[in-house]
């Protein structure tokens, strides 16, 4: 099976690398992992010429406009990388038959529910990064919605707080905690830490058996791992799971101020709640037979974080 990857340099597309490396996912398929330097996304016309030209079977997009501040300064090329590149890939997944598994986020909705969110919930972006992700599952959805040949297949991921290999919010607070005796944290924004590895997992046993990624219905998932949090308490658990592995900080638990959002304001809102629910893809995954075979299903968020600390640390 021939498996097209794009977003390789990112901290998603960094994982997939780790998890296809393995001899599982080698055999019988025939890998590409593309970067910008590969392939814009920004041009239309780079993307079409790529699927054309290596034919997948399978397509995965790990690739995505994150500067969610930035965003609000550079609307067109959110919405370029966002809406449109996933559009082209719909369209030729549909068209050819392929599968196509895309990865969203929780900033469709905008955090006023008080419980979980689920995927039949509305969604009501805040800002320009959340709204062109919304467009980009709205073109998913509609190109296989009208394509003449039903053949292929989609699934969204909406994930939420990734971190992984790159610049995530757990490096930048034990880099602050090296720099600073002193730290505030906002403490009312409510999600789950979702770690690359954890994420690219589910993905990659998914693809594995080409049978089960045939028999996977269309449609949005919700994937994180269990629990929910707030960015204080993460950052507290960090700070701890440092601490308590050696490491030399000048900040403490005690020294981790708690603040309401009002005090940090940003260029782009934020949901102030993105709890996701993730019984629909819990109850997929057991349908095919999976959820006993991914190591790290029901590891919680908060053993994954501390792990990732201790990782770190090492290298």
């Amino acid at each position: 099976m021939n498996i097209l990857v794009f977003g390789r340099d990112g901290q998603l597309g960094q994982a997939l690398q780790k998890q296809f490396q393995s001899v599982l996912f080698q055999k019988g398929n025939n890998i590409l992992f593309v970067g910008r330097s590969e392939c814009d996304l920004g041009y239309p016309s780079q993307i079409t010429n790529l699927l054309e030209g290596f034919k997948p079977q399978l397509l995965i997009n790990a690739a995505a406009y994150t500067a969610v501040d930035q965003a609000e300064k550079e609307p067109e090329l959110a919405f370029a990388i966002n809406a449109g590149a996933p559009e082209v890939m719909a369209v030729y997944a549909a068209h050819y038959g392929a599968t196509l598994l895309h990865f969203s986020t929780d900033y469709v909705f905008d955090g006023s529910k008080q419980g979980a969110y689920t995927e039949s919930d509305k969604i009501s972006p805040l800002g320009v990064y959340g709204k062109s992700k919304e467009a980009g599952e709205h073109a998913i959805a509609k190109a296989f919605k009208t394509a003449t040949e039903k053949s292929g297949q989609f699934a969204i991921f909406r994930t939420s707080w990734v971190y992984g290999d790159g610049r995530n919010f757990i490096r930048t607070i034990l880099r602050l905690a090296k720099e600073r005796s002193m730290l505030r944290v906002i403490n009312d924004q409510y999600g789950v830490p979702t770690s690359a590895a954890w994420l690219a997992e589910v993905v990659c046993y998914l693809a594995l058996n080409t049978n089960q990624l045939r028999e996977f219905h269309s449609g949005i998932y919700h994937a994180v791992p269990r629990g929910e949090t707030s960015w204080h308490a993460l950052a507290c658990l960090a700070v701890q799971a440092a601490l308590d592995d050696g490491q030399e900080l000048q900040a403490s638990l005690a020294t981790i101020a708690p603040i309401p959002a009002s005090e940090y304001p940003m260029a782009a809102p934020r949901p102030m709640n993105s709890r996701l629910s993730t019984t629909r893809l819990q109850i997929e995954l057991e349908r095919l037979g999976l959820v006993s075979k991914l190591p790290h299903w029901n590891t919680p968020w908060d053993e994954q974080v501390v792990s990732y600390v201790k990782h770190l640390s090492k290298n």
